[in-house]
């Protein structure tokens, strides 16, 4: 794999998670993710590599469109900062990828605590050394659920072979972004409340 600047996967440069493997039990059984679903993500992981830039791509095209959320990434002169959004683009696309072939051990636990840090005044902008706002309000790390869960079918269909294969991956992929998106919620809260 390519070195892809700030992605810290793995290495003690991550924020380690205050959560238990645990406690990551119980939300993955709240989320219902199963066995099942790992192995369907992980079957499709030529498809993910193959389509994560073009998914994200897709994704970040609906961004760019509503300045409210094209926003985070513009610098005080009012433009986008362009090395900024690739620096993040790289990341989000080997994401992608991560969610479908990762297990769900310590390091995966910890880069998730690292990633929604990212988008909070504790992390945001610091990798890059940016200068674009210093926060993502938790509200549209949640509304853009919908983009990145409602407007991947039509990649996935791309991945199976039949309506069947294709709706077993598209509740697999669901259940993932929901779990990562819970984790990542957790910096944004006061302790005792997540």
């Amino acid at each position: 794999m390519t070195q892809i600047s700030g992605y810290d996967y793995g290495t003690p440069q991550a924020e380690h998670s205050p959560l238990t493997l645990e406690e990551l039990r119980h939300l993955e059984e709240t989320v219902e993710w199963t066995d099942a679903d790992a192995d369907a993500l992980r079957k499709a992981e030529p498809f993910f590599r193959k389509h994560a830039e073009e998914m994200v791509d897709s994704w970040r095209a609906r961004i760019a469109k509503q300045p409210h959320l094209a926003k985070w990434f513009v610098g005080p002169d009012g433009k986008p900062d362009d090395t900024y959004k690739a620096a993040v683009k790289k990341r989000f696309v080997q994401w992608v990828i991560d969610a479908a072939v990762r297990p769900h051990d310590q390091a995966w636990l910890d880069y998730q605590e690292e990633i929604g840090l990212r988008h909070t005044p504790a992390k945001k902008n610091k990798t890059e050394g940016a200068n674009t706002p210093d926060v993502v309000p938790l509200r549209y790390l949640v509304a853009f659920l919908g983009p990145t869960i409602l407007g991947t079918r039509e990649f996935l269909a791309k991945a199976g072979e039949n309506a069947e294969e294709v709706d077993r991956l598209e509740e697999a992929w669901t259940k993932c972004v929901l779990l990562h998106v819970a984790l990542w919620s957790r910096p944004y809260t006061r302790e005792g409340l997540w």
